[in-house]
This record gives structure tokens, sequence and C-alpha cells, in this order.
């Protein structure tokens, strides 16, 4: 294959995004004597900014990273809750049977900025206002607006200009919508970044303590009221056609604080590799690895009919156990010692056959009956606009009606830094489509709570207080004991597909990351998406045309209900890392989507 990027290299850092300012931003935190925490927390301040499509404030993180000091892994949760005033006889009486993809009803707390200012404390080093600065800067100063994030506003607009004022105001200057590249500013977000700030230096002059004093101002000062009155006095038109006030509210934000926990992970080979709890999807990435540990893949050959097969009837089986089972533990126990057991996934691997699997079922662990929802769709009414069209589906991007193969969403930054320390994370929510835009404050909520069920009985069941299962998913590997390579990737229910090809490449292969991440890729899409509208497409393998016709035929006639897609069209996979041969830092970009871009030094 071409390698249509070079590995970069270097010994002083290394960062990898899905947006080349953001890349920028953390590199120049590390020339100022930042660390690699310091320098995604930055990065992900100037994502919220500049990919206002896939994240912004309002939304959720999850950060993966290692502290060289301390040589374990951690991760950190920022999946805000649902408030406590969400039930699911509350729905019922609304006469809403599937959560829906967009408005005020699916809000949680939330989590990114708690998230990054939890990094910062623990393991940063820099004042919040050297890593804030970037961030305003870009707000008030502006930015180029990235072709996806115009093609949003676009297709949004008449929306914006009828019931979501507030978005107008601020992404239709001039009443206009901008075209891709014009310059844009958030002035409201930068003035409260700057609050934020002002707020922090008048409470103390200590760093710790401003962190604490912003973390305050947000869950419980200024931004918590101003999306406490918002929430309680504002019906917002949403993706069900009807209006609603919010069930988010001050004292829900106020309750919450990100926690720092330990990772799920899973030896492979001379790799260990760390993931997020069952609260997210990420232990998805353990089983399938763990099933395919006992295929000789290399056997195969990297890409051929036989790896491909493989690799997409591990994944049905992992991914009906993931439908079944995962869900917050803090609310429901999540048997995940014995999926991965090496019994219950030898049972699992044995699963795999000649043929591609058309009804892969979970397994069963313990006395539980295992039990995947059914989903209920909203169903669109007679020649609706498009804006509805485009708030009926759950994911971030600009879809065509029907989901689309590979549609990109979300945002990535990895991290590694001379002193062996690794950082990744996956901010995502409060995009452009979820909710207005809130007054003064210039960001609007997320709406992580589609992701979960309106029944009774299901580990990610709507529920208060509990974290519907993200699909954010960063990864952490380290080689003998030793930092090697942090990755994420957006994409969804995809990312831990595209992310564990792209890991197999290197750890079966030999492939430097640069390399791996330009791989023709693949993804089921049998299961129902995490997003609304949940849609399905039993037995399908989406597949980029790269993988070459042989390939693809022989996939065919294995049973696999091929959607070719474009070669270059699935994941933007985002790596930094140590190369443990030479101790040089490694940055790594797909280049898919043409905005991901590395930095190395």
């Amino acid at each position: 294959m071409t390698v249509l990027r070079p590995q970069l290299t270097g010994t002083f850092g290394a960062v990898a995004s899905t947006h080349w300012s953001a890349s920028a931003v953390g590199m120049g935190i590390l020339d100022r004597g930042g660390n690699a925490f310091d320098a995604a927390a930055a990065a992900g301040f100037a994502l919220q900014v500049v990919e206002p499509h896939s994240n912004g404030p309002g939304g959720d993180v999850v950060i993966s990273v290692y502290p060289r000091s301390a040589g374990t892994v951690r991760i950190i949760c920022g999946q805000g809750p649902m408030p406590q005033a969400t039930t699911i006889e509350r729905f019922g009486a609304l006469g809403i049977e599937q959560m829906p993809a967009a408005g005020l009803l699916p809000a949680t707390v939330p989590g990114a900025f708690g998230a990054w200012m939890r990094l910062l404390a623990e393991f940063g080093t820099m004042p919040l206002a050297t890593v804030l600065e970037p961030a305003i800067g870009y707000a008030s100063g502006g930015y180029p607006l990235l072709p996806a994030a115009a093609a949003t506003v676009a297709a949004m607009a008449p929306l914006f200009r009828t019931e979501w004022t507030a978005s107008a105001r601020t992404y239709l200057p001039d009443d206009a919508v901008p075209a891709a590249g014009a310059r844009m500013r958030n002035a409201a977000l930068a003035d409260t970044y700057e609050r934020l700030l002002r707020e922090a230096r008048a409470a103390s002059t200590d760093r710790e303590a401003q962190l604490e004093a912003a973390r305050a101002a947000f869950y419980e000062g200024f931004v918590a009221d101003a999306i406490d009155g918002f929430a309680r006095t504002t019906e917002v038109l949403d993706s069900t056609g009807g209006r609603h006030r919010g069930l988010l509210t001050g004292d829900d934000l106020a309750a919450w604080r990100p926690a720092v926990e330990e990772p799920c992970a899973l030896p492979y080979g001379d790799f260990t590799v760390y993931k997020p709890g069952p609260w997210s999807q990420g232990p998805v990435f353990l089983q399938q690895l763990a099933i395919l540990s006992g295929c000789d893949l290399r056997g195969m050959g990297l890409g051929s009919v036989d790896y491909v097969h493989t690799l997409a009837e591990a994944a049905k089986l992992a991914f009906a156990d993931r439908e079944a089972w995962y869900g917050d533990p803090a609310h429901t126990p999540v048997p995940m010692a014995e999926l991965l057991a090496p019994e219950y996934t030898a049972r699992r691997r044995s699963a795999i056959g000649d043929r591609a699997a058309l009804d892969p079922q979970p397994g069963r662990v313990g006395p539980g009956q295992p039990w995947i929802p059914q989903a209920k769709p909203e169903q669109p009414g007679a020649d609706e606009p498009d804006w509805m069209t485009q708030l009926r589906s759950g994911i971030p991007t600009v879809t065509a009606g029907a989901p689309q193969a590979g549609a990109g969403n979300t945002c990535t930054v990895a991290v590694a830094d001379r002193w062996g320390n690794l950082a990744v994370a996956v901010p995502s929510g409060g995009w452009l489509k979820s909710s207005p835009v809130i007054p003064d404050l210039g960001f609007p909520l997320g709406t992580r709570g589609q992701t979960a069920w309106l029944v009774d009985g299901h580990p990610n069941s709507l529920a208060p207080g509990r974290r519907p299962r993200t699909t954010l998913s960063p990864s952490i590997v380290l080689r003998d004991g030793e930092p090697f390579l942090a990755f994420g990737t957006p994409g969804g229910d995809q990312q831990d597909q595209w992310t564990l090809q792209v890991f197999l490449a290197i750890a079966e292969f030999g492939m430097e990351p640069q390399a791996a991440t330009e791989l023709p890729a693949v993804n089921i899409d049998h299961f129902a998406q995490s997003f609304a509208p949940r849609a399905s497409r039993p037995g399908v393998l989406v597949a980029e045309r790269s993988l070459g016709p042989d390939v693809l035929a022989g996939l065919e006639r294995k049973g696999h209900r091929l959607d070719v897609v474009p070669a270059s069209t699935l994941g933007k996979v985002c790596a930094a890392g140590v190369d443990p041969d030479t101790g040089f830092l490694r940055a790594a970009t797909g280049p898919r989507g043409r905005q991901a871009y590395g930095v190395c030094r």
C-alpha cells in the first residue's frame, strides 16, 4: 500500500487530533513547559470552539491517562448522569417510547468541563489561564469554519431562525449562512471562558484552588444558573415534533463530580490494553481482542478474506454482549470479569463459523438472562422539512435521511510527552444539532441521554442519576509495562472496530502507526446504533472499496451483506506514543476527513 502521510517521529512531544488547530495548540503547551495532560486539556478546549458541530462545553468526554511517575493507567469519566427528574414514567406520560435525539429532554449533566478540570488538577502543571488562552483566542478572534460545520449550519438554518434563535445569533452572522472557510467567532463562549477565569483568579492565586473555583463557577455558579433557568423556562422544539422544557436542574449539576476510575484491562502478547469501564462501550474492544487472541490472524494475512471475516464475526459476538450486558455499574452490576474470562471467550470464539452469522446472540454468564431491547423509532411526518430529519438523527453531523456509513462525528486528541506521559481523550456532545445555544453562554447542552432505553430492567435503562452508556472509547496500550500508544477515533458505535483494526495491524503485523491508520477499514452495522433513530442493518458489513474486488467478492461468498463505500471514509484514528525500539515519540493521524493532523518534534 502507498502511505499518504509520513510517520512523524521526534524526541520532545507528539500530538495528534481531529483538527490541525487543536494539534498545534497542544504542541504549543508542550513548548511552554506543560506536560501531556496540560496539552490534552488545551487541545480539548480548542476543539470545543473549532469543531462545534461535533462537541462543545455542554457535552461529555472520556479521558485515559498514563502518568509515568505513577506507572498506572487511569480513566477520567466526563460522562454526566441523567437528571434526578428523569424517569421512564415521565417520558411515558409524554407519549414518548424512545429517547429523543435532540432537544432538552435527553440532556445529561455536562461532563466535559469538570473532567478537564479534574485532569488538570490531578495530573497537570499549567495555570488554567494558559490552558484556556488558545480557545478564548479562537472564540473571540475567529477560526476557519470546517465544511462539515458549515453544512450543519446550512441544514439547520431554518430552525435556527424560527425556533432556536440563540443558535441563529451565534452561527448565522448577519442572518446569513456562513460558507466553509469563513471566519467564525463565538463571542458569548469567549465571555463564558473569560468569566470562569475571572472568578477563578478572584478566588485564589493558588493553581489548584483556581481550578476548583472554575469548576464551582460552572457547576454551582453562573453557568449552572443559566442552564437551570433555560431548562426550566424555555419550551424547545425538539425531535419529537413537540415543544418541551428540560429536566436538568442546577441541583443536578451541583451534585456531580467527575470520577477517576480504574480501567478495564486485557493482556495481549507483549501488550496490555486499557479501556474505560462498561458505562462506555470500551470493554467491547477487549472482548473482540480476547476472542481474536485464539485465532491465527498472521496466518490468515492482513486484509485477506478470512482475516476480515473473522474480525467481523468477532465484532458481532462482542457487540451482542455490549447490547445485552453493558450499563452503568454504579447502578447495575456488569459481569465484566466473566465476559473476559478465558473459558467464556473460548465458547464465544467457537461460535465463529465459515459463514457470516445473521443472528448473533449475546452469551450467558451467571444466572442472568441477557436480552437486547428493540428500537421504537420516531415516525417521520409527511413532507417534514430537512431540519427535522436532521433532528431525528442523533449523530452530530448532517445526514441524507438514513444513517450514513462512516459518517464522521465526535473528536479525538492524543498526546505523548518527553517524560513518558500519555493522554488520550474523546470529546463529544453539545453539538450544533443537539439543542439550542443557551443565551449568554454560547453553547448548547448535550443529548447523551438518547442512548438510554425507555424500558425497565436493562443495564442501560433510563434512571435518575444513571450514566447512559456512552460510545466514547479512548485506548492506552503499554508494551512490556512501558508506555507504547494512546489512540482514539470519532465514529460512534464504530470506534472500537476501527481502532481495533489499527491496533492489530501494529501488534500482529508490525506496521508503523501512521501506515496502520491508513489501511482499508470495515465495520459491522448489525445491531441498533446507540444514537436515535436506533437504526440497524442486520448482517451488513460496511467495507471501503480499497479492500479490493477479490476480497469484497470473497466476503460476499461468505454471506456478508456488503455496503461498499469509497476509500478512506471510515474513521479518523489519532494516535501518539513511543517507539520501544528507538525511544522516539510518534504521532499518527488517519487522512480521512482531511482535517486530522499530527505534530511531532
